[in-house]
């Protein structure tokens, strides 16, 4: 399992690149391109969410606890129809830290084991579809870019697990016991894998409505029945 320290250089680099080569290759802006950047970087320290390493943790946790609150406050205000005037939102600013930070951490705390479902594709998916509904834009394509990198971030993580859990001397290749345990499908618990995957379909289902793929059925009118005129005749044309 590779530590604190290489999971943030390496995904400190790969959110350097996502900034740079989403600017200039592909048409967004370099304020779009930065924040794309810094979320991939900091996607890649999410999944030790999960561990008990103490200073790492809650830095990390103090970390999402300044972010979400800055992407989810217009959409919370939207959700709940309070007054989005200055002190409303620096109130709610404070109380979704405090969630984050103290609440969020201790239920993770509390529920959750290392290198469990926080450590599998879904869980990837799940953060960036997250990252995707929360982000403050109108534009598909800008949500996108940031859900993409958080994604890509978080997938490095996976990747760097993986890799430091195969051990290579000479020509034999030897697997730890953690091989096998960060890109996964299902844990070995029955509860957090179904708890998993039903947020994953519901997330699914708010992302891909929200992009307009799919859209509520619109109930049919029903078909206008022959009327009687003054003379007793139906309204049916001849």
């Amino acid at each position: 399992m590779a530590a604190f320290r290489e999971h943030v250089s390496v995904s400190g680099l790969l959110g350097l690149s996502y900034g740079l080569g989403t600017s200039l290759l592909l048409g967004f802006t370099p304020v779009q391109g930065a924040l794309a950047g810094w979320l991939t970087a900091v996607a890649g320290m999410l999944p030790d969410l999960d561990s008990d390493r103490g200073r790492p943790v809650r830095e990390l946790f103090g970390i999402l606890a300044a972010v979400a609150p800055l992407l989810l406050v217009g959409r919370v205000l939207a959700w709940t129809g309070m007054r989005n005037d200055t002190e409303t939102v620096m109130i709610l600013l404070v109380v979704m830290y405090l969630a984050i930070r103290y609440g969020l951490a201790w239920l993770v705390n509390t529920f959750s084991v290392h290198r469990g479902m926080f450590h599998s594709l879904p869980a990837m998916i799940i953060a960036a579809e997250v990252t995707y509904l929360g982000y403050p834009s109108e534009l598909t394509t800008v949500k996108l870019l940031m859900g993409g990198g958080v994604a890509v971030g978080f997938f490095s993580h996976l990747l760097l697990d993986e890799m430091y859990s195969v051990q290579l001397n000479g020509i034999r290749v030897r697997f730890k016991k953690s091989w096998g345990t960060a890109i996964k499908l299902v844990g070995e618990r029955m509860m957090p894998n179904v708890i998993t995957y039903a947020l994953l379909l519901t997330l699914t289902y708010a992302m891909l409505s929200d992009a307009g793929l799919i859209r509520p059925k619109t109930p049919q009118q029903p078909a206008a029945l022959p009327h009687a005129d003054a003379g007793g005749d139906t309204g049916v044309l001849r």
